[in-house]
């Protein structure tokens, strides 16, 4: 493999029903950071049916270039089309690095992937940085420069691994939604449209789609939330998040839950913050009675301000908050909830 053909920084947008996830321009803002450590350019890869008005939208958040493969059989995902249109890509204009989100889409496409052209992919990342391989230089061993560090949680949460693919192109991570900035919109900004389309031939792989059936959900997406109120095992049982809900309606907040309130059956999957959760970065998080595990920080350490109310000062959440209480939540939350109710009441008079 000749790594010096393979240039650029390419990024997977990723449409359903015609409409650009957030993940997508996330991973192009992100993109640009690392394009401009390496001195190249960031093409974003629209795959789908009827996308190409898309395009402009995605130049607007910073695509330099955007490959559009266009066709009827990628209507709706489906593994092994769209697994083809991006494997064609990659053969055919060789990026050096290629991010995909890590949604169920992403984590279905990019393993097979990245096994079809023989290369790696580090999973899960929630960091993305361009610099030396090995980290510390080694006698008798070269240091390679310019390598896409890729870090992520490993055993359970429990370390950090940083990941590097020397040897092979191009170098693949899936991202997850939530932890890279996507940049300010600009109007008007233009991006190169290169169409492109490998031809598609279904064959008994191709999976046939009888029906879609969209559930209709009324969890409020914590993601998009400003301010969190979440709570841990602390808070004692499913009746006592009241409290917490009281404070959320008081300050316009949404609950969430660390992932012992899921296994204990108290609060929906969907309002689960950390690692096996959402990451969150609202401008306000409230940690209460949530002991500060590794795995829950990962989630909601790139939060603007962190307050922490927990009855063990040791508690590791202190240790990334902004503000902390160390108290008995049952009787801080409600007066939490009075004075910002009267705050509120003062105000509007």
């Amino acid at each position: 493999m000749n790594l010096a053909e393979y240039k650029g920084v390419y990024v997977f947008a990723q449409q359903v029903d015609n409409q650009i996830s957030s993940i997508a321009l996330e991973l192009i803002g992100k993109g640009k950071d690392l394009a401009k450590d390496l001195g190249t350019t960031v093409t974003a890869v629209l795959v789908g049916s009827n996308v190409k008005g898309l395009a402009d939208e995605l130049g607007e958040y910073g695509a330099d270039k955007v490959i559009v493969v266009d066709d009827p059989e990628l209507k709706d995902y489906r593994t092994e089309p769209y697994t083809h249109a991006i494997t064609s890509v990659i053969n055919e204009f060789k990026p050096d690095i290629f991010l995909i989100g890590a949604t169920a889409i992403g984590r279905d496409l990019g393993p097979r992937v990245c096994a079809r052209i023989h290369t790696g992919l580090t999973a899960d990342c929630t960091q993305l940085d361009i610099g030396d391989f090995p980290l510390v230089a080694t006698p008798g061993k070269e240091q390679k420069h310019g390598q896409l560090l890729m870090t992520r949680p490993a055993f359970g949460g429990n370390t950090i691994a940083t990941i590097a693919c020397p040897e092979f192109r191009p170098q693949m991570a899936t991202v997850r939604p939530g932890v890279m900035q996507k940049l300010d919109r600009e109007a008007g900004r233009k991006a190169e449209v290169i169409e492109f389309n490998p031809g598609f031939t279904p064959d008994n792989k191709y999976v046939e789609i009888l029906e879609i059936v969209k559930a209709v959900s009324d969890v409020a997406d914590i993601m998009d939330a400003k301010i969190l109120v979440s709570g841990g095992r602390g808070v004692g049982s499913a009746e006592n998040f009241k409290l917490l809900d009281d404070l959320a309606e008081a300050i316009g907040g949404t609950v969430s839950c660390s992932r012992a309130v899921v296994d204990s059956g108290w609060k929906p999957k969907d309002l689960q913050v950390g690692q096996t959760g959402k990451t969150v970065r609202p401008h306000v998080y409230f940690a209460i009675g949530i002991s500060g595990a590794i795995q829950h920080v990962a989630g909601m350490e790139e939060s603007d301000i962190i307050i922490a109310i927990n009855k063990d000062e040791s508690a590791p959440i202190f240790d990334v908050a902004d503000y902390g209480i160390v108290g008995d939540l049952n009787k801080i939350v409600p007066m939490l909830t009075e004075k910002i109710k009267e705050a509120k009441a003062a105000a509007a008079n």
